[in-house]
């Protein structure tokens, strides 16, 4: 089956191309392999996406965002893309059913999960004092008492913006220094509100209706807990990139897919958005305009085509 332009992901960044695509009557295509949101839909509580005052739910905001396209006669299908050849000008995607696609041009919106520290009650208390997303979620532990877990960059600055809000954030760090530039650990340690656990590593986390603490164990095998009612993993994401040709696209090092301020890639025809991209700020905001940005880049290219 062809289509002109086809969407690989639905999540903010796949609603809001597949919305502009559907409103400019692009022959079109949205796969999505689960619930379409993407990681919105893990997000209990949003309070800056604009437009909503009050805050709004990761689910209402995910199933508004897809009503809105589907009201434009949004084209979409349940698929799990397992390869594409991006070598020619004939894009060709081929799906787990066997089922092979082809388009003109592609926006590739597959995403990236956080990357996880794989302990008991971490699943469970998602959205019950775990958290990926400081910058998304701080404001929900106001004069409490928080743990941050990683030391790169992300982590000590969150850390640090977790301070205009809890009374204490403690970071946990399994080594015994941090691999934060020098000048944002210098702003971490002057902070009276942050302190350290060294060479440490969190076991397990706890608690009856939300977290109320963490297990921990350091290097030389004690173990110990600390009571916090919430903590933020912040070790990292991973791009959900299995599917596509990294080495066509000059993945970066961490896998995720380069792009001009269009959201071209390297191939000519195949733009990217959202999550991912490789870039510094992975928000819901921007990951709707990078979608509509990629499908006007993919009618210049399918324009300049003809």
């Amino acid at each position: 089956m062809h289509h002109t332009l086809i969407i690989v992901g639905g999540g903010p960044a796949g609603l809001t191309a597949g919305l502009y695509a559907a409103r400019a009557r692009m022959d079109h295509l949205l796969i999505e392999k689960g619930a379409e949101g993407g990681q919105v839909l893990l997000t209990d509580w949003i309070d800056n996406y604009p437009g909503f005052p009050e805050g709004i739910s990761g689910f209402e905001l995910a199933e508004r965002m897809t009503a809105q396209a589907k009201r434009f006669e949004l084209n979409s299908m349940f698929g799990n893309v397992v390869s594409m050849d991006l070598s020619a000008p004939l894009k060709r995607l081929e799906l787990d059913n066997g089922d092979s696609l082809s388009c003109n041009a592609l926006i590739i919106c597959t995403g990236a999960r956080p990357r996880a520290l794989g302990v008991p009650g971490e699943k469970e208390f998602v959205g019950k004092g775990v958290s990926y997303c400081a910058t998304c979620d701080a404001p929900f532990y106001r004069n409490l008492h928080v743990a941050v877990v990683g030391g790169g960059n992300t982590a000590v600055q969150e850390a640090g913006h977790l301070t205009k809000f809890a009374d204490k954030v403690t970071v946990i760090h399994r080594r015994d220094e941090l691999r934060a530039t020098k000048i944002v650990q210098e702003k971490a340690f002057a902070n009276k509100k942050i302190d350290f656990i060294w060479n440490s590593t969190v076991t397990g986390i706890e608690g009856k209706d939300g977290v109320e603490q963490l297990r921990l164990l350091d290097t030389s095998g004690k173990e110990s807990t600390l009571n916090v009612e919430g903590i933020f993993v912040l070790i990292g994401v991973l791009p959900n990139n299995e599917m596509l040709p990294l080495t066509d696209l000059k993945a970066d090092e961490g896998g995720f897919i380069p792009t001009d301020c269009e959201t071209r890639t390297a191939i000519p025809g195949v733009m990217a958005a959202g999550d991912i991209r490789s870039k510094e700020v992975r928000q819901v905001v921007n990951a709707a305009g990078e979608g509509a940005t990629a499908v006007l880049a993919a009618e210049n290219y399918l324009t300049n085509l003809s």
